[in-house]
């Protein structure tokens, strides 16, 4: 018998043996993690104790799947992106970040400040989309969009929000913490 040869597609990337993001990207991660998941954790263990003022929007059901969902999805994101690839821990902690993106994101559709939407909502549909994206790239096992489309979702539609929660004054996340 004779076997076919299947040329490789060149467009897409072929699974990393390990690590598949630079080192300086790597550094940013690691600083982008470590940063945000020790203020989160610094304010909720504030405000669940008592130590930060009481804010009222605790008591709105949006905020709090919202804070329930994103406080995980800051350091699973972040193990995802420093760990190996390709293995069953990397495949179901992707499903389950992917699933908090989902959550936190549509969650954040009913969190409106004075009953509209704010300029940080811009981050919904680019959530969701990303989500979209990052699932289909990996069933096509196009892994070089994969990794850039997570890389959007982690560094842009978790981490810009994440800032603007804990620098905007009067924010759940910026009183607990600095309050």
């Amino acid at each position: 018998m004779t076997s076919l040869a299947i040329p490789a597609d060149k467009n897409k990337a072929t699974p990393a043996a390990g690590f598949d993001i630079g080192t300086r990207t790597r550094i940013g991660v690691m600083l982008v993690a470590a940063a945000l998941t020790s203020f989160a954790l610094i304010a909720l263990f504030r405000g669940l104790t008592g130590l930060a003022p009481a804010h009222p929007n605790i008591r709105e059901l949006a905020i709090v799947i919202h804070v329930s969902t994103v406080v995980p999805a800051i350091p699973v994101g972040g193990y995802l992106l420093l760990s190996r690839k390709g293995g069953a821990r990397h495949k179901q902690f992707g499903k389950i970040w992917i699933a908090l993106m989902v959550t936190t994101a549509l969650s954040a559709i009913f969190i409106r400040t004075g009953g509209s939407f704010s300029f940080i909502h811009i981050f919904v549909p680019l959530t969701l989309w990303s989500s979209y994206k990052v699932i289909a790239s990996a069933r096509r096992r196009d892994f070089r969009t994969h990794r850039n489309e997570i890389l959007g979702l982690y560094l842009g539609a978790l981490t810009i929000p994440g800032v603007v929660a804990f620098a905007l004054p009067g924010r759940l996340m910026n009183v607990w913490l600095f309050w």
